[in-house]
Formats: C-alpha cells, structure tokens, sequence
C-alpha cells in the first residue's frame, strides 16, 4: 500500500528496505515550494514545550520508522496523534504573501472606488520478548512502549552509540553509516530516543489514507529541535518550516543568527503569476547573503483576543480554538460558541535551510518578549485606467512612471532575476504622460490666446524729440494759466 504522509525532518527518517486602500490577498510562498522540506509546531509554555511533527515522505507505509531525541521518557499521556489539516492552515495564515492594491483615477475617484468594492476578493513489530534480550546485551533499555493510533511506538535509551545503531538494526531499521557518530552526543547528553512504526493493521482500520502527525510534550529547560539527527542520511540540504507558539512574544534561535525577510517591497505586475518562484529566488539570495547560515523571520503576530487584526491582508480566516487546541496550546479559554477564545498568544514562523556542513548544532530557541508584528510581505500595484486629461492627471502619470521604474529596480535586486527583458513595462505610461503634455499645451493655448504683436515703434532718437516738445508744450500751457500770463494777455 502506498500513501503520503507527514512527519517533521529534524528526525532521522529511517526506511527499513531502504535506501491606504485595503489590500487584496493574491497569492502565497507556502512551505511545499521547496523539494526537500518539512514542517513542526513548537509550543513553548514556562518549561513544557509540545512538539507536532510533519514531513513530505512518500513511500510504502511499511518501509518507514523514524527516531526522535527527545529530553525524557515520555508517557503515553504524552503522546498523541493530530488531523493533519493543521499544518496547512498554519502555513496558508502565516506564509509570505502577495498583496495587491488599485489606484483610484484622480480624474475619476467615485468610479475607481466602486471598481474596488465591486472586485471578488476570494508492518508488524518484532515480538518484544525478543528485542528486551537483544537490547540488554547491547546496552540498550526499552524504557516504554505504546500503541498510539496508527503507531507502533518505543522509548529506547542506551549507553554508547555503537550498541544503538547494532539494536536498530538488528530490529530492521536500517541506519546509515555515518548516523553512529550523530547519536553518540545525544546518549552522552543522556537523552531518550522515541522511534515510531506504523502499525499496519490499526493504520487501515483507521480510515485515514494519510498517516497523521504525531505530537509529543515533555518538560525541560532546554528549547530546542535536534536537526543533527535528520542530516545523518540526508544528502542535500533541507528546509525546514518552524511554526512556535507562546503566551508572551516571538520566538528566536540563539545559536544562529534569525533574519527578517525583506518586506513591504513594491514590485512589479508580472510578479503576481511567478510569485511562487519570485520568492524562492528571493529566500535563494538571503540565504546565500547570510552565509548559508541564517534562521529566517517569516511571520510574527500577535493572536490575542485582545487584538482585532489577526492578519494583513487575510489569505485564511482568523485561526479558531479548534485549530489552536490542534497545536497544543492549552491555555486558551475557547468563548462565542464560533471558535473565538480569550488568552494571550503570539506566533512565529521561522524558515531554516539546513546542512551538514553550515548547521553543525541542533537549532535552540529562546522566548523573548517581542509582540512586534511583521509579516513577509510582496505588494503590486495596478495603475488606475481610463481617461487622466483633469487637472491631476499630470502628476499621477509622473507618479507611474517613476513608480515602475522602481518596481522594476526591486525585482532585480530582491530576486536577481533579469529585467532587461520588462523595456514595455514603463513606455505605455511615459506616452500617456508625453500625450497628456502635449494635450495640455493644446488647451493652454485655446484658453489664452496669443495676442497679435504692437507695431514697431519710432527710432530712439526721435523718442527724445518727442519728449522735450512735450516738455515745452507743458511750460507754455502751465505759464498761461499763471496770473503772470493771465496780466499779459489782458495788456496785449
């Protein structure tokens, strides 16, 4: 029988045979963009932390075991299995985004804003008897076992690595060359090993045709995920998607540098139907950036009742209670009968690409009180149409033309990708602009006509001529009307 199914990678996965305006959500960069990849949910409460465990295996149910280090023995309260739904849902609420916005024509706003609030936003186990007598000559105990859904499930602990490996596969979990040395510090470390079977007969008695995640909690002081363990018999790198919840703030890994992804970037149009590559190439150029070695912000938010907002824009509704109690957060107050809920909560999504050779050390996270929201978010905006000849248009035009020369800049820098090819991106605005000028010219000229020229006056010369008998004709006229001149007429 053959069936996918999810478990996270930071395990060693052991085959037995093997070898202004609101914005609108367009698109997602979730985790199965990546061909190597698994995700977990981490909850981390004081010192409880609950792990839930998914990967991209694919393969015969019956060629697949997998082993965990994990601090404890656990119980088989412990342990349970979860619908896997969860994880898609994490991803679609919580993964980069492409958002889009439309102009509003300045020479028609009221049409603009109804387009906007008129467009669609949418194998069986070996008998035990016999691996206690093999475990205990190999300095292996079989602390516990259980029978847990569709799983066969065993706490081993051991006293060297090489009695390990010898007891794995001696039981049929076969185990690569090189993993004796990545167990060897977790038993001098003293921690326990969880190794998971699929139990054959309950997987199809259960009706599930995918096997379901499982999750685990346990006590201890120490936050963090044994990635070194999965590389033992990986032979590319890996990426990893880590969604954590905690009542107070973010999570950050303190081993290795976490870096938040470029965000709020204004890019092109043609981004929107390649945003799925566009945002591989831009992790491809951070990564690289940072040296093959940073833990990358994706998503931070603050989930409280208290806050309103729960995402901008919103790909998925608001998480409810059902998908939270999923995760194992258990300190909400579930309220209104719809899936609201009452209690502090904050969620981080980090984005860890892992090798050997770059992550020599399992990933440990601390806690911290940062409720700063931030969001891994692409925006395209879409130029108003139709007719710009008012008195704004101008000045939009400008605005456009200047606009897509910078989102065509951001695209080559935030994705290397090559935009010699986009020359037509920013001409048709540049001639509605030249066209509105030249139109504009037009109109000046019929408001305010030129007026015909003044003749040519008289030479300079005579100006001066002109001047002086002015001068002599305003003496005489002045000296008639004195009473000087008045006396004189009378005599004469």
């Amino acid at each position: 029988m053959k069936t996918k199914f999810f478990f996270s990678l930071f395990f060693l996965a052991i085959a037995v045979n093997a070898s202004s305006f609101c914005g609108f959500f367009v698109a997602k960069a979730g985790a199965k963009l990546y061909n190597k990849s698994s995700q977990v949910i981490l909850v981390r409460d004081g010192e409880q932390t609950v792990v839930t465990m998914s990967n991209d295996f694919q393969g015969d149910v019956r060629d697949f075991a997998m082993v965990v280090p994990v601090p404890v023995v656990l119980k088989e309260q412990d342990i349970r299995v979860v619908e896997p739904g969860i994880f898609k849902r994490l991803d679609d609420h919580t993964a980069p985004r492409l958002a889009e916005y439309y102009d509003e024509n300045p020479c028609m706003p009221v049409v603009a804003a109804e387009y906007l609030l008129n467009k669609e936003v949418m194998q069986r186990a070996v008998p035990m008897s016999v691996m206690e007598d093999a475990a205990v000559d190999l300095g292996v105990t079989i602390e516990a076992q259980y029978q847990i859904g569709e799983y066969d499930i065993l706490i081993l602990s051991a006293k060297e690595s090489s009695g390990l490996k010898t007891w794995l596969n001696k039981n049929n979990y076969s185990i690569p060359a090189q993993a004796e040395e990545v167990l060897d510090p977790y038993i001098k470390n003293d921690l326990k090993f969880f190794v998971v079977k699929v139990n054959l007969e309950e997987q199809k008695n259960s009706g599930f045709e995918e096997l379901r995640p499982i999750q685990i909690r346990y006590n201890s002081s120490k936050f963090m995920l044994p990635i070194r363990l999965g590389m033992a018999n990986a032979k590319e790198m890996q990426d990893l998607t880590v969604y954590a919840f905690t009542k107070t703030g973010r999570v950050e890994c303190t081993n290795y540098r976490t870096v938040k992804m470029p965000t709020d970037r204004e890019v092109a149009e043609f981004v929107e139907p390649n945003f799925s590559k566009f945002y591989v190439d831009v992790f491809n150029k951070q990564y690289n950036y940072q040296q093959k070695r940073g833990v990358f912000l994706e998503y931070a938010w603050d989930l409280s009742a208290s806050q309103p907002v729960k995402c901008d824009p919103c790909p998925t509704p608001p998480l409810a209670m059902m998908d939270l109690s999923q995760t194992g957060v258990d300190w909400l107050q579930g309220q209104n009968g719809w899936g609201g809920y009452s209690g502090n909560l904050f969620i981080t999504r980090l984005h860890v690409r892992y090798d050997r050779a770059n992550f020599p050390q399992d990933l440990r996270f601390q806690v911290t009180p940062n409720r700063e929201k931030f969001q891994c978010r692409y925006v395209i905006r879409h130029p108003a149409t139709g007719d710009f000849s008012c008195e704004a248009g101008e000045e939009y035009l400008e605005k456009v033309v200047d606009r897509r020369k910078k989102e065509l800049e951001e695209v080559a820098i935030l994705a290397n990708w090559d935009i010699s090819a986009y020359g037509n991106y920013v001409k048709p605005y540049e001639k509605q602009l030249k066209l509105h000028n030249a139109s504009s010219e037009t109109e000046k000229n019929e408001v305010l006509p030129i007026l015909p020229a003044l003749p040519p006056g008289p030479p300079a010369m005579l100006n001066y001529v002109f001047l002086l008998f002015g001068l002599v004709c305003l003496s005489g006229i002045s000296f008639l009307l004195s009473d000087f001149g008045k006396a004189q007429l009378r005599k004469s």
